[in-house]
């Protein structure tokens, strides 16, 4: 099956993008209209998020966000068989901030949010840095599945390091200089061990090992703005939040992130995914704030 899938998926993306962009067309039609995959997750999220905005303005942000899902999916094929320049020309991102603290003999945390397009975030990032590039993941329950994403995201060389086996895939690591890319929006699956904060009008759970994991090594912090600035075109900003993490208070890290992410989205809505189930664990009352 996993064989079957990578050649099918070489032949879509050796066309050009005018193509798969047609494609991407076509799939909207499908996604949107013809199967409304998770349309009311998504309507529901949106009317949450904006509760100012009409159901006419929710309807026409869940059809840019579909539009937007459907370019990521060839994009995402495009990657088997994009050059390193046709990506730097579709992918803008001053790495400055990263070369800095490579001379500086330090280790660093990317932190960013399921905006798209992440997948040629990692792999930009990856091309332009002297760090080895570690990029976390959540394996897929779906071998074939998890094979061909796999191969996407170590096609220039990328590290991945299973989400669900974080501590033991970390270990050879931690003597040494790296750079680490956490997609920091995941729903967590125990709310109980996790920090809550308000995020787009509701209490909602996030990860602290980003944070644990920056205060013990001390390892500096880099936010992740991603924006899409064209039809498959993407612009990213780099910006060192925390290069002390020791010295910061217990949950600012996370909160901060929680903040500069929720005003990305505000700005930028129909990028962020919102097909996923980010509210399913209800606040259970109390904030945990034991990192």
């Amino acid at each position: 099956m996993y064989y079957l899938l990578l050649v099918f998926c070489y032949g879509i993306s050796f066309l050009p993008f005018p193509v798969l962009y047609f494609i991407s067309d076509i799939l909207y039609t499908l996604v949107y209209h013809v199967f409304g995959y998770r349309k009311q997750v998504v309507l529901a999220n949106m009317k949450q998020a904006f509760p100012d905005k009409s159901p006419e303005e929710i309807k026409l942000l869940a059809k840019k966000y579909y539009r937007n899902l459907t370019d990521m999916m060839v994009e995402t094929i495009k990657l088997l068989t994009m050059s390193k320049a046709q990506l730097q020309k579709r992918f803008v991102c001053d790495l400055t901030v990263l070369h800095e603290l490579y001379a500086k003999g330090k280790s660093c945390q990317l932190h960013l949010g399921h905006n798209f397009n992440w997948e040629w975030a990692n792999l930009f990032c990856m091309q332009g840095v002297s760090f080895p590039f570690l990029v976390v993941y959540m394996p897929l329950s779906s071998k074939p599945a998890d094979r061909m994403f796999r191969h996407f995201r170590e096609k220039f060389g990328s590290i991945l390091i299973p989400a669900n086996d974080m501590a033991n895939s970390m270990k050879p690591w931690l003597d040494k200089q790296y750079l680490i890319a956490l997609v920091a929006d995941q729903n967590p699956g125990n709310p109980k061990s996790c920090l809550w904060y308000p995020f787009l009008n509701k209490m909602t759970p996030f990860y602290k090992g980003p944070e644990m994991a920056a205060r013990r090594n001390d390892i500096p912090v880099v936010f992740v703005d991603i924006r899409k600035t064209k039809r498959g075109y993407y612009h990213a900003t780099l910006k060192l939040m925390f290069e002390e993490p020791q010295k910061e208070p217990v949950g600012k890290i996370t909160e901060t992130f929680v903040r500069f992410l929720e005003n990305n989205i505000h700005e930028q809505p129909e990028v962020w995914v919102w097909s996923h189930r980010r509210w399913k664990h209800q606040y259970p009352g109390t904030i945990e704030t034991n990192v």
